[in-house]
C-alpha cells in the first residue's frame, strides 16, 4: 500500500511538470500578432528550459540501471517537447478551427478532433528536437547548448514535410522586436536560432554554478545586433509610386453563388475607377469570382484593361483559370492595363504570358491529397476550388505600368526560399495577395500579416498585401506598416511607396545560411562537450 501511494504522488508530480509544459506552450500565442509581446518568449522560453533541467536531474537521481535511466531520460523529455509543443500550436493556429467549423460541413466534435490531430502532428516535430537533443547529450544531463541548432533541423523539416506549415516559427515574434535588425543579414531562421540561443544563456545563468560561458555568449549577441542595427544595406531611389489595394469585402458564403457574380465584378470596377490616379491597383485573391477562359469573364477584364490603359494605370487581380485541354484549374495572378512603355495600349488577351500561378496550393482548401478516398467522407474535403494545380516553382515577375512585382498567393508568403528563388535584381515590389474570410475575426489574419512583414524586411523590398477582408496593408522595406486598411469593411488603402535599390546579404546569401547554421550550431557545443570530456579524462588520468 505505501508503495502504491508513493507511486501515485510520483505520478502526480509528472502530471504536474507536464502540466507546466503545456501551459508554457500555451503562453506563446501571445508574443505573435495580434498580441506582438515579442519579449514574452524570453521569459517562457527559458524558464521552460530550466524546467526541462529540472526534469532531467531528477531523473538522474534515481537509481536505475544506466540503459534504463538514458531510456527514460530521452522519454521524459521527448515528453515534454510534445506537450509544450501541443500547447503551443492549440493557441496559435486555433483559427484553422474556425474555416473547419463554419465551412467544414462537419459536427462540432469531428472538426474538433482534426485541430487535435493537425496539432499533435505539428508537436511531433519540437518532440523530435528534444529526442534528438536528449540523444546527443550526456546520459545524466541534457545539454541545453544543442537545442538551437537541432531545433532548425526540424522547423525546416515541418516547413517541407506533406507540403510545409512553417507556421508560428519562433523568429517571427521578433518582427516588432531589438532582433528584427538581424532580418536583412541572417533571416527569420537565424532569427530563431537567436531567440532559441538567448534563451538556453538565459537558462543557464539562472541554473549554472559556472556562468562565464553563458555570459559570454549573451553579451557577443547583443554586441551583435547591435552592430547589426547601425547597417544600411539598400539606398532609396529617387522613384516613388501611388498604389491602391481594393478591399471589397465579400462575404465567403456568397462569393461563388452565381447570382453574385456581376455585383461582385462591378463592385471592385466602380471601386477603382475612382482611384485611377495611382500607378499601380491591386486586387485580392479570386477578386473575380469567376473561370478566366469563360467569354463572360474575358468580355469584363477587357472592359477593365481597356479603362486602366485609358488612365495609364494597371491593375493586377486573382482569378481562377481553367484550361479546357488539360482540365486543369489554377490559382492565377493576371495583369491588366499598363504593362512595359513599349506595350502600354496593349489588349487583353486569354492566357498571355504575363501572368503567375500559384505553386505552394493548400492542403485540403486547394488540392486534397488520398482524394478518392477523403473527398465522400465529408463536405470538408470538397470545399469550392479544392482541385488545382500547381504553377511552376520559378516564374518570371509580374510587370505591371514598368514595375518588376515578385507575387505570392496566400500561404506561399510563409516560405522563404520559394520568394528567394524568384527573387532578381530587377525586383521592385513584393506582392502577397489572399483571401482571409475563411478564418473570420481570428488572429490567423495577423499572424499572416507578421510574416508578410518579415519577407519585407528580409528581402528589403517595399510590400503589398491585397486582401479580401483583412489585413490589407502597405509595408515599406524595412518591414514597418506604412498604411492598414480596417478589417471588414469594404475599403480603398491608398499610399505612395517609395522603391529601393541594393541587395541585403540574406536575399544574396540565403542557401548558405540555411546550411551553416544549423550545423554550426550542432557541431559547436558537440565539439566543446568532446574538447572537456578530453581534457577532463587527462586531469584524472595525471592524478
Amino acid at each position: 500500500m505505501i508503495k502504491t501511494f508513493f507511486s501515485c504522488c510520483k505520478r502526480n508530480a509528472q502530471d504536474k511538470s507536464l502540466w507546466l509544459s503545456f501551459i508554457a506552450g500555451l503562453s506563446l500565442v501571445f508574443a505573435y500578432a495580434p498580441f506582438s509581446q515579442w519579449w514574452l518568449v524570453f521569459i517562457v522560453l527559458p524558464l521552460w528550459f530550466c524546467h526541462l533541467g529540472k526534469q532531467t536531474d531528477h531523473l538522474a537521481n534515481i537509481e536505475d540501471t544506466s540503459k534504463n535511466k538514458a531510456k527514460n531520460h530521452r522519454k521524459a523529455v521527448t515528453k515534454h517537447g510534445f506537450i509544450f509543443a501541443l500547447g503551443w500550436f492549440a493557441s496559435g493556429i486555433s483559427w484553422v478551427h474556425v474555416s473547419i467549423d463554419q465551412f467544414g460541413g462537419m459536427p462540432l466534435i469531428i472538426s474538433l478532433l482534426l485541430m487535435l490531430l493537425l496539432c499533435c502532428y505539428l508537436a511531433l516535430y519540437p518532440a523530435l528536437a528534444l529526442y534528438i537533443v536528449s540523444r546527443l547529450s550526456p546520459k545524466k544531463q541534457l545539454n541545453l547548448w544543442l537545442i538551437p541548432g537541432v531545433w532548425l533541423v526540424t522547423e525546416y523539416l515541418r516547413g517541407v514535410v506533406l507540403t510545409g506549415f512553417p507556421w508560428l516559427s519562433l523568429g517571427y515574434s521578433q518582427i516588432g522586436g531589438l532582433l528584427s535588425s538581424l532580418a536583412p543579414i541572417i533571416g527569420e531562421v537565424g532569427i530563431t536560432a537567436t531567440v532559441l540561443l538567448i534563451c538556453v544563456t538565459i537558462s543557464k545563468i539562472i541554473t549554472s554554478h559556472s556562468k562565464k560561458t553563458a555570459i559570454s555568449v549573451l553579451a557577443c549577441i547583443i554586441f551583435l545586433t547591435l552592430l547589426a542595427q547601425q547597417q544600411t544595406w539598400l539606398t532609396p531611389s529617387d522613384k516613388t509610386i501611388k498604389v491602391a489595394l481594393v478591399q471589397g469585402n465579400i462575404k465567403q458564403e456568397m462569393k461563388w453563388q452565381a447570382e453574385q457574380q456581376w455585383p461582385t465584378m462591378l463592385k471592385y470596377l466602380d471601386l477603382t475607377r475612382v482611384n485611377y490616379d495611382a500607378d499601380l491597383i491591386v486586387w485580392p485573391e479570386s477578386a473575380i469570382p469567376a473561370i478566366e477562359s469563360l467569354s463572360t469573364s474575358q468580355e469584363f477584364l477587357d472592359m477593365a484593361n481597356r479603362s486602366a490603359n485609358l488612365n495609364n494605370s494597371a491593375i493586377i487581380t486573382g482569378i481562377i483559370n481553367y484550361n479546357f485541354e488539360s482540365k486543369e484549374y489554377f490559382n492565377s495572378l493576371i495583369v491588366l492595363g499598363n504593362k512595359h512603355n513599349d506595350e502600354q495600349q496593349g489588349a487583353y488577351y486569354y492566357n498571355n504570358r504575363n501572368r503567375y500561378y500559384k505553386n505552394h496550393l493548400l492542403p485540403i482548401g486547394e488540392f486534397v491529397p488520398f482524394a478518392d478516398l477523403l473527398r465522400p467522407l465529408a463536405p470538408f474535403f470538397n470545399l469550392p476550388m479544392s482541385s488545382f494545380t500547381r504553377g511552376n516553382y520559378v516564374q518570371n515577375n509580374l510587370i505591371a505600368n514598368d514595375l518588376n512585382i515578385l507575387p505570392l498567393i496566400c500561404f506561399e508568403i510563409a516560405f522563404a526560399e520559394q520568394l528567394a528563388a524568384n527573387f532578381t535584381d530587377e525586383t521592385n515590389i513584393l506582392l502577397t495577395v489572399s483571401n482571409d474570410a475563411w478564418f473570420g475575426n481570428s488572429h490567423g489574419p495577423h499572424q499572416h500579416m507578421e510574416i508578410a512583414r518579415m519577407r519585407a524586411l528580409e528581402f528589403g523590398r517595399p510590400l503589398l498585401r491585397s486582401t479580401n477582408n483583412g489585413v490589407t496593408a502597405i509595408t515599406d522595406h524595412l518591414g514597418n506598416i506604412q498604411a492598414q486598411a480596417p478589417q471588414f469593411e469594404q475599403y480603398v488603402l491608398k499610399a505612395e511607396v517609395n522603391l529601393v535599390t541594393g541587395k541585403t546579404p540574406y536575399s544574396q546569401h540565403w542557401q548558405l545560411i540555411h546550411l551553416l547554421l544549423p550545423l554550426l550550431l550542432i557541431f559547436i557545443p558537440l565539439l566543446t562537450h568532446f574538447c572537456l570530456g578530453k581534457v577532463s579524462n587527462r586531469s584524472c588520468e595525471s592524478v
